[in-house]
C-alpha cells in the first residue's frame, strides 16, 4: 500500500527529531566533529527552527587567566554605582543603527566591484589623527553617564564619586640631623674633659 499525501525527505527526520527533543527538554548538545584537520568540540543548542553549533576549546587550548588578570585594585561602591548606571544607559532593546554596520566587508565588496569594472575604488578620507591622551576612567565615568543620559532625554545630572582621602605619610628624617647631634654631643664631652684637666693642674 502506498502513501500519498505529503512526501517525507528520510535525510530530514534525524536532525528534526534532534531540534525538537532538545526544543522540549531545554537542554543543549555538547558533539565531536572535524574540522581543519583536527577533532573538536562543539556545542548544539536550538534557536528558532535551527541547530546552531558553537566551537568550544580543548582544556590545552585555554590559557590560564591567572597570567593575564590585572594588578589588584580597590574601587568604591559609588564608583560600582556609576559604572551600572552607564551601562544601564547604553543598554538597547535591539542591536541596530550605522554603528553597527559591518564597514570593512562592504568596503571590501565595494573594492572588488571596481576592480570587476575596471575602474578607480571611491577613495576614503583618512580620520584625523588625534594625539592620544591619557584618560583617567574613573574621572570620565560621570561624564559619560550624563552624556548617554542626555542623549537619551533623560536628566543627566551625575552625582561626584566619592573620592579616597589619601593620609600622606609624614616624611623620614634624614640622617644628616642625627649625624650633626651626634657630632654636637661628642663636641661637648671633648670640652667637658678640658675644663676637668685644666682645674686638676691648678690644684
Amino acid at each position: 500500500m502506498s502513501r500519498t499525501g505529503t512526501t517525507c525527505n528520510p535525510t530530514a527526520r534525524s536532525p528534526t527529531l534532534l531540534r525538537k527533543a532538545l526544543e522540549r527538554s531545554s537542554k543543549v548538545a555538547v558533539a565531536k566533529y572535524a574540522w581543519s584537520g583536527r577533532e573538536r568540540l562543539g556545542l548544539l543548542r536550538v534557536r528558532d527552527d535551527a541547530i546552531v553549533l558553537h566551537s568550544m576549546r580543548w582544556p590545552d587550548e585555554i590559557r590560564s587567566p591567572d597570567d593575564l588578570a590585572p594588578a589588584a585594585a580597590d574601587v568604591s561602591d559609588s564608583e560600582v554605582d556609576e559604572a551600572v548606571a552607564l551601562i544601564e544607559s547604553l543598554t538597547r532593546d535591539e542591536l541596530e543603527g550605522d554603528d553597527l554596520r559591518d564597514t570593512y566587508t562592504e568596503a571590501v565588496e565595494e573594492l572588488i566591484e571596481a576592480k570587476r569594472e575596471h575602474r578607480e575604488p571611491p577613495a576614503v578620507a583618512e580620520p584625523a589623527q588625534e594625539r592620544a591622551q591619557i584618560v583617567d576612567l574613573m574621572a570620565a565615568l560621570p561624564e559619560s553617564v550624563a552624556k548617554a543620559r542626555e542623549a537619551r532625554g533623560e536628566d543627566a545630572t551625575v552625582h561626584e564619586m566619592s573620592k579616597k582621602k589619601t593620609v600622606k605619610k609624614a616624611p623620614a628624617k634624614k640622617t644628616a640631623s642625627k649625624k650633626t647631634t651626634a657630632k654636637k654631643a661628642t663636641a661637648k664631652k671633648a670640652t667637658a674633659k678640658k675644663a676637668t684637666g685644666r682645674k686638676s693642674r691648678s690644684a
